[in-house]
């Protein structure tokens, strides 16, 4: 069954393009103009993979709105931003808000075309594990990759698909330090460092709403990062 992609980008000529390309890739694609046609359509059905401009008509962050929305709804569901707007700082807003990627337009079709792929292929490999690595226990941390879910001392973590990959990364070799690269490697996403920041203290965050005193995710200064069991 083709994967469904949703497109929602208020510049017509640029959402037929993306419609147009992904549509020839095998892919079935919908687009939206705006974030309530966006958003009503969401409520009915999810698509698998959804690809969000940051202004959208009259709203200037109507694509952040739109992601915090969305995330909040599906915690494992792939975002994209694809966007003008290539400051860090909008960069990182949106990561913040859980976006997987953060890509401006001029990048490539066959470099979009990539990073969409890897995605999907991130989610596909989490729901279907191999029998041996179903699961990952380190002490109060358990990653079940059956169900995509993270637990801390028995709470439930809302982790995005590439946070999930990097606490997996980190906790299936407690006390080996991880460089970023390492970390994008295991996230198949490509990003810079302050975008793999970025997502550690969005990790941070999570889990620390369910435990003040987690610590469990080292910074080892100039290399990496580590899960430590202290």
């Amino acid at each position: 069954m083709a994967k469904h992609i949703a497109v929602v980008e208020d510049e017509p000529h640029i959402a037929a393009n993306y419609r147009d390309t992904l549509q020839r890739h095998g892919f079935e694609v919908s687009v939206y103009t705006n974030r309530p046609d966006a958003a009503a359509a969401f409520q009915c059905a999810l698509p698998d993979l959804a690809i969000i401009d940051v202004g959208l008509g009259d709203e200037m962050e109507g694509g952040f709105e739109l992601c915090r929305e969305l995330r909040s709804r599906a915690p494992e569901l792939p975002i994209v931003f694809l966007t003008a707007r290539d400051s860090e700082l909008d960069a990182i807003s949106g990561l913040r808000l859980g976006a997987d990627d953060y890509l401006t337009k001029d990048i490539s079709q066959a470099h979009i075309l990539a990073r969409i792929n890897a995605l999907l292929r991130r989610v596909q490999a989490l729901r279907e594990p191999a029998a041996a690595e179903n699961t990952v226990e380190q002490g109060p941390l358990r990653l079940s990759l059956e169900r995509m879910s993270t637990q801390w001392q028995g709470a439930y973590i809302d982790l995005t698909v590439t946070e999930f990959w990097i606490v997996y990364a980190l906790a299936r070799h407690p006390g080996h330090v991880k460089n970023r690269q390492q970390l994008m490697d295991a996230a198949n996403v490509v990003l810079d460092d302050s975008s793999i920041n970025s997502h550690i203290k969005r990790i941070r965050r999570k889990f620390k709403q369910a435990d003040d005193n987690f610590n469990a995710i080292e910074t080892a200064y100039g290399m990496g990062y580590r899960w430590t069991s202290h």
